[in-house]
Formats: structure tokens, sequence, C-alpha cells
């Protein structure tokens, strides 16, 4: 699985830019929220001048500008055009090492979607647990750790990646623009090259380096983890379904990495050790940006402070814990849950997305310009077209009435997650919670669909 590079060719670099192709680099890998992008070319540039680099010739030594390709992979998605001012996305995939190890096609053992606002000097982070239960595109449902699997095992265009991007960005309803793949080798050795990673172990915690006898047991405390342990850390699971703590953990990670590299007494080392630390990073991090955009990434970062980073995961309150068809452990989506998590990190529709910025039911629930289906499941004919007429007239976007299946008590199916208009809907047409189901299917025609039932003909507030 791993792709050959030409190292008999080398590159000139103005120190400059290879700063700033380093720290795009360490953007990549998981960095992209940090401060940190040119403190090191501040200090670089006042120190040194040339310095050589294995790889192909991409960048000129007089202009210092790209002129072509220097990280991106062979195959992958093709990546969604970014116009460098509006949100940018990022999908970062770490690969299961025990895969690794066996020389079978890997499967995602990371999943995080980084996102970045220049307009408002945000940034976030979602973590999504490997066991979430949702449709891979044109192969039914299944873990989403699965994705890259399958889209590697077939030979899909795009590849792994493509079928992995594909899939979150339904899961989520959030575009991606890139991704970046980070070989857990090159995860172990850019720790090492930053002297190791502070953590702090709430609970006792048993990690596994790879590797055969070196199981060790973390008692809480203060830890500074070397690259194998750093690995094992943010792997390990303390049983059976918990993604969740690995979440944590593996963001924890990334916040001690953008603290190691701000470090002043570090930079010296970097400074030495860049071109080794960048022939890590380029055979290990596979990826659809260009040089430029990583310059370019590199380049907002920087103005990005810590206070702005926004961290959040996919948990316990967001899933349902089930098992799959073939007896394996499952955590099943909560649409409207979901997307509460994912706008607490993403502007999804706009200025009124995130819930802090309305409290008007109203106001959100047409922002979120949600598709609902009303069916009529009465004896009274006309129920669906006038109830269709009344929600349309509040401001909702009816976009299907019909008939439906009889039913006594008014019921609401949500196929996609629209939890204010949901909210709303099950507010003005009092619909019991027992009587609201989630069934996400990201093909559905449309987001919402409201059966109606003989309660509605008793006790409707239409005109």
């Amino acid at each position: 699985m791993r792709r050959s590079r030409n190292r008999n060719s080398r590159i000139t670099l103005p120190q400059d830019g290879l700063t700033r192709v380093l720290l795009g680099l360490f953007v990549v890998v998981g960095i992209a929220t940090a401060v940190v992008a040119f403190i090191a070319v501040r200090y670089v540039t006042a120190t040194q001048n040339v310095v050589d680099l294995p790889g192909a010739p991409v960048i000129s030594a007089s202009a210092g500008t790209a002129s072509g390709p220097l990280l991106q992979a062979e195959t992958g998605p093709t990546p969604r055009p970014w116009d460098g001012v509006s949100r940018v996305n990022l999908l970062l995939m770490g690969l299961d090492a025990r895969d690794w190890e066996k020389g079978e096609i890997p499967r995602t053992d990371t999943m995080i979607l980084f996102t970045i606002d220049p307009l408002t000097k945000t940034a976030g982070m979602l973590s999504i647990p490997r066991d979430m239960w949702v449709n891979i595109p044109g192969y039914d449902y299944g873990k989403i750790n699965t994705a890259y699997f399958i889209g590697e095992g077939n030979q899909l265009p795009g590849g792994g990646p493509g079928l992995a991007v594909k899939t979150v960005e339904e899961f989520l309803g959030v575009p991606i623009n890139y991704y970046a793949q980070v070989d857990f080798e090159a995860f172990v050795k850019f720790i090492d090259d930053i002297d190791g990673i502070k953590v702090h172990v709430t609970e006792q915690l048993i990690v596994d380096p790879i590797g055969q006898w070196n199981t060790q047991i973390l008692e809480p405390g203060a830890y500074v983890l070397s690259g194998r342990m750093a690995l094992a850390y943010v792997r390990a699971r303390k049983g059976s379904g918990d993604d969740f703590g690995r979440a944590q953990r593996q963001q924890e990670a990334i916040m001690a990495i953008r603290e190691a590299i701000l470090k002043w007494d570090l930079m010296p080392k970097l400074i030495a050790n860049a071109p080794s630390i960048y022939a890590d990073l380029s055979s290990g991090v596979h990826t659809n940006l260009s040089l430029d955009q990583i310059i370019q990434l590199a380049l907002l970062a920087e103005q990005i402070p810590a206070e702005n980073i926004k961290q959040a995961l996919i948990g316990a309150e967001q899933v349902e814990f089930g098992t799959s068809p073939e007896g394996l452990d499952i955590l099943r989506p909560i649409p409207d849950k979901v997307r509460i998590v994912r706008d607490e990190i993403f502007t999804i529709s706009g200025p009124v997305a995130p819930l802090e910025v309305s409290t008007d039911p109203t106001e959100l629930m047409k922002a979120e310009n949600a598709r609902v289906s009303i069916l009529n499941g009465t004896g009274t004919g006309g129920l669906a077209g006038k109830t269709g007429d009344y929600l349309t007239s509040l401001g909702v976007n009816v976009t299907e009435v019909g008939d439906g299946q009889a039913q006594g008590a008014t019921t609401m199916i949500i196929y996609s997650a629209k939890p204010y208009t949901a909210a709303y809907l099950a507010q003005l047409m009092n619909i019991s919670t027992s009587l609201i189901l989630n069934r996400y299917d990201p093909n559905a025609t449309v987001d919402i669909q409201i059966i109606l039932g003989n309660d509605w003909v008793a006790n409707n507030q239409m005109p």
C-alpha cells in the first residue's frame, strides 16, 4: 500500500520556503489549528539561506513558489475547490497499525474532521468513532472505518481516501475540501523529532506499543511520551466500544503536539533537522493538497489563537449501542443529536446555523430549510394538502404531500439530521417523543416525514 517516491533527485529550497512547507506539513498531520506557522519562519530566515531536500523539483530557488505538486498522492479523491477565504474542511485519517503489521489493506483507526474559517479566525476538530454504523455509498451500511478498506480493495476512483471522504460527507452533510492520510510510522517519527509530547492520564490506562511483550500500565499523572508510546496512547481502548476515550486522547495528542512545537527551546532542533523531518513526513503523509495550499493553510493557522480552537466528538449521547447483522458491536447515530454536535464545530447553512447565534426556533427551522413530507394517515380527505399549506405559511419547506399508512397518532420519521425543524414540528403538532423515529438515510428524498394521525384531526390549530 506504500507509494513509491523519487529519491534520486534533489530540490533546493530557500529556507523561508522550506520552513513554510515543513510547518504546513505539521498542519496536515493534525495541527491544522496550531498557532505555530511562522514563529519559526522569522527565526529561520535570519539564520540560514539554503537547505537541500530529496524529492522532485517543484519550487524555483529564485522565485520560491510552487510549480507543481510536492506531497500529493498519486491516487485520491479530487479536491473540492477552495477560494482561500471561505471555510475549509480537511479529513485526517490514521490507518490501523494492526492491519499494517499483518500486511493487510488497512482500515482507518482515526477519523478527525478539521475545519478552519478564515473569516472568523476560528478552527475546530470533530472526532468520528470508527465503529459508527453508516451508509457507505454503493456498499450499503457498515462500520465507517471500513470505507477506506473497501475503496482500496476494490480499486475505486479515488481509492480508499475517496470512499472515506464521500462516506463522511454523506454522514455529516459537510463538504470536505481535502484529506490527509497519516501512516503510523510517520506519526511515531514525528513525535520523536519533537522530543515527545506531554499528556495527563486521568485514570489507569493499559497501553500496548507495537511489538510483543511490552504492554505497560500508565497510572494517573503527567507523562512525556515517545513516539511509540504516543501511538499506543492514542490507540488504547479501555474496553469494548470505548471509541470515545480514544477520540479524546487523540485530540489531546494533537493539542500536545501544538504545544510542543511552540517551544522556543525546540526551535533550533526543528530547524537543524528540518530536511530529515520533512523526508519522514513526506513519505508517510498522503494528501490531495498542493504545495501552494499547504503553505496557505500554514499562513492561516498562524492567525488562529488557541481559545478559538473548538474540540468535539460524536460520543455516547449521540449514538445508540447495537449489533450489526454479522454480530459486530456498532454505534448507531442519532441524527438530530449528531447534527447539534456537528454545528458546535461547523457552520453549515449560513450565520444562523450554530445554536448560539439565534434562539428563535422559527428562524432556526427556516435556516435549516429541511425537506418535509406530509402524508395523510387518517380517513379525513384532503388533510395532507391542507396541513402542507398551513406549514408552508409558517415557513416550513414542504416538498411532498400524499397518502400514508393509517396512524392512530401522528408520527415523525427523521431521515437526515434537522434537529431544529424536528423540534419545531414536534412542538407545533404535539408529537410524542416516542413517535419520533430516527431512520438515517442519505439517499432519502426528504429530510423529515410526518404521517398524520387521528390526534391531528381532533386537535390541530389550523385556521
